[in-house]
């Protein structure tokens, strides 16, 4: 299979269509049979190739994967930039499709790497509250993807998942077959503003991003952008 190599702008080398890929997308769903029933929603929201914006909540390690395998666009990943510290999980990541980014600051390179895939056509997925949740609900959201959305004029495509956190227990899984469910929502776009934004500003579309999120999830799993303070009732 002829792979299409893009070089990027920090001078790594991203295969859109590595075998990897293509190989993950594939065990996936073969892995998940056994541990869970896994539906997926709202396709239909979906009414182009792209590009897109995707964003969604994290739950699981499963949670990539899961969301690639979903989707009927080739994309690539943001991912933390510790599984770039190991040469065995950077070979599987990279070539997975995704590119790193730092939690622990205001990561420019991260940015503008997806700024560099957009631009190309190729959609980016990203987790906005920067890692996995421990309680199952949403948490906090960083500002990152109101900045990449707001800099690349592309849409959004708000997704949720929801019951890979029963993963944490695989004999539960076995005996329960808990069900797994996808949704993807309707896509928007952020209103066009002159200058920078101010914190006040970033932080409110930040929050809109995630109600987004939010209102594909069960109640229970809306954390604080289900309260009336962050839907602003």
């Amino acid at each position: 299979m002829t792979q299409f190599v893009i070089e990027s702008i920090s001078g790594y080398n991203y295969s859109v269509m590595h075998w990897v890929y293509y190989f993950g997308r594939g065990v996936i769903r073969v892995l998940v049979f056994p541990f869970a029933t896994w539906k997926v929603k709202g396709r239909e929201n979906i009414k182009s190739k792209g590009p897109y914006l995707i964003v969604c909540n994290h739950l699981h390690i499963a949670d990539p994967p899961i969301l690639a395998a979903s989707l009927p666009l080739k994309c690539v990943f943001m991912a933390k930039e510790d599984l770039w510290h190991n040469g065995w999980s950077r070979f599987w990541v990279e070539n997975f499709g995704s590119f790193p980014v730092r939690r622990d600051t205001f990561d420019r390179e991260a940015i503008r790497q997806a700024e560099h895939w957009l631009k190309r056509g190729v959609s980016v997925i990203m987790f906005p509250e920067g890692g996995r949740s421990q309680t199952a609900s949403l948490q906090e959201a960083l500002p990152g993807a109101s900045l990449i959305a707001r800099r690349a004029g592309v849409p959004i495509l708000p997704v949720s998942i929801a019951g890979t956190e029963k993963f944490r227990n695989l004999t539960k899984c076995l005996l329960r077959h808990p069900r797994v469910t996808v949704t993807f929502g309707e896509t928007f776009t952020i209103p066009p503003r002159n200058g920078r934004l101010t914190k006040a500003q970033r932080d409110e579309l930040t929050s809109g991003i995630m109600r987004k999120i939010a209102e594909l999830l069960p109640p229970e799993y809306r954390g604080i952008y289900g309260s009336e303070k962050s839907t602003g009732n």
